[in-house]
């Protein structure tokens, strides 16, 4: 048996008794035949594109972290107002065309990895002494993870992370961008006024701009008139029947300022009223400007007449203010106080000289249509201030046994009137322009601060782990001169016709019958011809590899000798022996 095998050059292979081979009948390329040109279609490899593209991942990572910075900074991106594309929503185009511009880039490196894969057999064949479990790299990506990591191949190992890697791109590209309303400010001036009011303040009027302005606020600083109502409580109070239609409503608020009001409780169990508090004023002011009393009655389910007042003493104080006024609705905003109003004109000075109206005590006239909104203003107001009491919860009796239920809820009533009353009482139509800030909600394009993070990491970590891939996967083909598309059934019949192995094999073999017939081979690609070879491996094998050049699980043990080779193998090597036997 020692003579069943020699060692030989390049060309000629540790011959096996099991098949016979003809690779040293091929013609050598380049010396007795044409050599063909290398197959050099596969641009997915090329170097040149390899390194644009990822040169290309590595810029938009970085200019992907520029405009989140600049994101953040400016507020996010201007944005049309209204879609220029009505038939899809804005939703739709945030999400989709990021997810289209990162498809093509996910499709090159996965199938920039499938090339890799496809060529790193022929790459194993030609670094000589290849077992079958090393050769087979195209299943699936799960199963080539862990083939590339224990057989060490590296490179397929991290070109095939990168291709898993790849998969993130189109959803993180998804939810990139979101497109809210901001407020967003600009200058305007030449106002004119409208009147506005809010709580306490009266402010002079403006007007916004014009044009269709919606979802926003213009704001301004103009003159306003703060109304204070001053309400208190009597320091003592009692309700004395004198007869069944003449009730009395006594009330103290200091040891100077007391009143009474009589009433007949058949005229009803909800009774209001509001009357001058002469004797809490200077006798020379005018009743427009005296302080007020509210009074209440209200006769509870239980028969008990229950009954209160609230004193008034209104005032006024003006300032410069900025305030605001939404271009929806027309609602003045909140006041800011500015400065107080230093000049002189005839509310600051003569004839008011500060005094604020009371707002429901007026002087007599002979004129009907006075006299009888003089009536309605002087039972609506406290009449709104007890309807507003009974629609709490309970009714009014709850506002009754409130401490300060009707003083509070007088505060509010009045303060709202009197505020809408000095729109007409202390401000003259003026045309004097001032400037303004017109804030409005707009659409604007943020960057997502998480996705951006991440799909930057993602761009420069596969471009430059594909780079370096790439670069030094081409080193490793350097010795590789294949003519056709590696994989193809001629490509594959054209590379092993001439080794002889084939003999070995079957057409109706199954998985394990190959598996079998192909232990103890090892295989290599011939430098002289570029023929795939195989070698029987002469020594004791023992080694756990579990894939075979055709897929699947194996294990194999030879040792040299007739005993150990396959029935098929044992057949074949008796049969090639016998016409030497002595």
């Amino acid at each position: 048996m020692s003579g069943s095998a020699t060692p030989t050059s390049d060309t000629i292979s540790p011959r096996s008794q099991r098949f016979r081979d003809s690779v040293h009948n091929i013609p050598t390329p380049g010396t007795e035949v044409h050599r063909p040109r290398r197959y050099v279609r596969a641009y997915r490899l090329n170097i040149y594109i390899v390194g644009s593209i990822a040169l290309l991942m590595i810029c938009l990572g970085i200019a992907l972290e520029i405009a989140l910075h600049i994101s953040d900074i400016c507020n996010g991106f201007s944005v049309p107002e209204k879609n220029v594309i009505t038939f899809v929503s804005t939703s739709f185009l945030t999400s989709f065309v990021p997810t289209l511009l990162v498809v093509p880039l996910a499709y090159f490196w996965a199938v920039a990895d499938w090339m890799l894969r496809w060529y790193q057999p022929y790459v194993t064949l030609s670094e000589g002494k290849a077992p079958a479990a090393r050769i087979d790299l195209l299943p699936s990506r799960l199963t080539t993870l862990y083939y590339s990591l224990k057989h060490r191949h590296w490179l397929i190992n991290v070109s095939t992370l990168t291709a898993f890697s790849v998969i993130f791109m189109q959803p993180l590209a998804g939810s990139l961008f979101q497109v809210p309303q901001v407020p967003y400010t600009s200058v305007y001036s030449n106002l004119q006024d409208p009147p506005f009011v809010n709580g306490g303040w009266s402010a002079a009027p403006f007007t916004a701009p014009p044009g269709s302005i919606l979802n926003g606020t213009l704001a301004v600083n103009t003159t306003a008139v703060q109304t204070h109502v001053n309400c208190i409580n009597p320091t003592s109070f009692t309700t004395t029947n004198l007869t069944s239609s003449d009730f009395v409503l006594s009330a103290t608020f200091s040891t100077t300022c007391n009143a009474s009001l009589s009433l007949n409780p058949n005229d009803g169990p909800d009774q209001f009223s509001v009357t001058a508090a002469s004797t809490c004023a200077p006798s020379y002011q005018d009743q427009n400007f005296q302080p007020v009393i509210f009074w209440y009655y209200h006769l509870s389910d239980n028969g008990d007449a229950l009954g209160t007042a609230v004193f008034c003493q209104p005032s006024i104080a003006i300032f410069i203010v900025t305030t605001s006024m939404d271009l929806n609705d027309g609602s003045m905003g909140d006041c800011t106080i500015v400065e107080p109003f230093e000049y002189t004109n005839n509310v600051t000075g003569n004839p008011l000289n500060g005094q604020a109206f009371n707002g429901v005590m007026f002087d007599a006239s002979n004129n009907s249509y006075i006299t009888a909104r003089i009536l309605a203003i002087n039972s609506g107001i406290p009449g709104a201030i007890y309807s507003f009491a009974s629609q709490q919860p309970d009714g009014p009796q709850s506002v009754f046994d409130d401490p300060y239920g009707f003083v509070n809820a007088t505060k509010k009533v009045y303060t709202q009137y009197l505020s809408i009353a000095a729109q007409t009482i202390y401000f003259l139509p003026d045309n004097t322009t001032i400037s303004a800030q017109l804030t409005s909600d707009i659409p604007r394009l943020f960057v997502e601060t998480l996705p951006a993070h991440l799909l930057s990491v993602l761009f420069i970590c596969i471009g430059i782990s594909s780079l370096i891939v790439h670069i030094l996967h081409k080193r490793s083909r350097r010795n590789l001169w294949l003519t056709s598309p590696p994989g193809s059934i001629a490509a594959i019949v054209s590379l092993t016709s001439r080794s002889g192995f084939g003999d070995l094999l079957l057409p109706y073999d199954d998985v394990s019958r190959m598996k079998s017939n192909l232990t103890g081979l090892t295989f290599r690609l011939d430098k002289r011809t570029g023929a795939i070879v195989a070698e029987e491996d002469f020594g004791v094998v023992n080694t756990s590899d579990n894939t075979a050049l055709l897929g699947g699980k194996r294990g194999y043990s030879m040792t040299v000798g007739v005993d150990n080779l396959t029935p098929l193998s044992r057949t074949s090597f008796k049969e090639k022996l016998e016409p030497e036997s002595p």
